[in-house]
């Protein structure tokens, strides 16, 4: 009789462990027992030098964690990542994804419930504000925020002087004051104030978010495109640019980044990650200082801060997520020492607001004559105009890339906007 109990005992022992296992074939719980997590991310020097500091701090107090990073480029990150989440298997999945705030949005949406709810793991109000409406979706938080894309003026000084400003005259500065200014130091130094690729409206996205306006409203689905007074502004700015022969044309990358580097321009309108490009020539240090981004001319509320790019971290609703969102909570969540490690190590400047007001954040760097740059951008980014990017920026970009381009011909801007907008309403369903 004990006999046959025992080989029924085991029976269920073995049917229990046959029925744990996921439709994918992987243990439902194993990853909870073990001590790595996968994350996907792109950008070597950044993104996944970012992930490794965060490994070192947390291997402090837990050991024997390993963190397996898979690096591809965002385009292919976001691809495979809507391939695995649109076939509904969680098989191949990461614990962790980093992805860009313009599309989390879209993501969110789509898949509800691909993602593990952060809102007890974090301090959403130790963050910058603007970071939340694109990380949050009805009320809960699913992302952590990373990097911020804050922008500011990147300007040389000794074509300034030469054109005889200084940088006390581009404090508080609107658009136009910065089309006057370009005029002076073209005539006077031959030089071009900035760089513009026709097919990035990345300054366009600089120039509406510093008047709290998007593509859409608030609601993040309702296209706000032939009635929006800013980006109508924008793109009157963006043609006034043009038409004072202020601006030089590039067609890539790397044409814009040869633009600063070899001295063809002036001022570079921006986000904070150009720094380490500025830098990378050498010979220009003590040239360069960073002054607020220029806010929108004759757009009352329109301020002198704005956002471009940024990223924020994503736990995946799969089995490891308590364990992937605790190591998110105690790096990127709330350590003002790793922060610091993140800017001095990559030149990161994080939205976490505590950091702020840390040694490293303070530090006066040489090469922009001893501008506290790193402290200047934290303080811009607490005033950058929160907005709700949606879920289809790039789509409607792409057709107002197209709007511009009728308008800088000759086509009334009222039409324009008015025609992008009935071709949004039918692409973005």
């Amino acid at each position: 009789m004990k006999k046959i109990l025992t080989l029924f005992l085991v029976s269920i022992l073995l049917l229990t462990a046959c029925s744990s296992k996921t439709k994918n074939g992987g243990a439902a719980d194993s990853t909870k027992s073990t001590n790595e997590i996968t994350v996907w991310t792109w950008d070597p020097n950044f993104n996944v030098k970012a992930m490794k500091i965060a490994e070192e701090f947390y291997k402090k107090e837990n050991p024997n964690f390993k963190l397996k990073i898979i690096e591809n480029a965002q385009k292919d990150v976001v691809q495979k990542l809507n391939t695995s989440l649109s076939s509904g298997t969680t098989k191949g999945l990461p614990n962790i994804v980093l992805i860009e705030d313009y599309s989390a949005q879209s993501f969110l949406k789509a898949y509800p419930d691909a993602f593990y709810d952060l809102s007890k793991y974090f301090k959403a109000e130790d963050f910058a504000e603007y970071k939340l409406a694109s990380t949050s979706l009805n009320g809960k938080h699913y992302g952590l925020p990373f990097d911020t894309g804050v922008a500011g003026l990147y300007v040389r000084t000794d074509y300034l002087q030469k054109a005889g400003y200084t940088v006390d005259d581009l404090q508080g500065l609107d658009w136009n004051k910065y089309i006057e200014i370009g005029k002076k130091v073209k005539q006077a130094t031959g030089k071009y104030m900035l760089a513009l690729d026709p097919k990035d409206l990345g300054i366009i996205r600089e120039m509406i978010q510093s008047s709290g306006s998007w593509y859409v409203k608030e609601d993040g689905v309702t296209l706000n495109l032939a009635d929006n007074e800013p980006l109508k502004e924008a793109f009157k700015t963006y043609k006034e640019i043009v038409n004072a022969g202020i601006s030089k044309p590039v067609s890539d990358w790397g044409q814009f980044i040869s633009s600063f580097n070899s001295g063809a321009v002036a001022s570079i309108p921006t986000g904070n990650w150009i720094t380490a490009s500025v830098k990378a020539e050498a010979s220009q240090a003590g040239k360069w200082a960073v002054v607020p981004f220029p806010k929108q001319s004759g757009i009352p509320n329109s301020v002198n801060a704005t956002n471009l790019g940024g990223s924020s971290w994503y736990v995946l609703n799969i089995p490891g997520k308590e364990k992937a969102a605790e190591f998110l909570a105690k790096t990127f969540g709330s350590n003002v020492e790793f922060y610091e490690a993140l800017n001095k190590e990559i030149g990161a400047i994080g939205t976490y607001k505590p950091a702020a007001n840390s040694e490293a954040y303070k530090a006066a760097d040489e090469f922009f004559g001893g501008q506290k740059v790193t402290a200047d951008f934290s303080k811009w980014m607490t005033e950058i105009p929160q907005v709700n990017y949606g879920a289809h920026t790039y789509v409607i970009e792409d057709i107002l890339a197209v709007a511009l381009q009728d308008y800088l011909k000759g086509k009334d801007l009222d039409k324009v906007l008015e025609d992008a907008q009935k071709q949004a309403e039918q692409q973005v369903k």
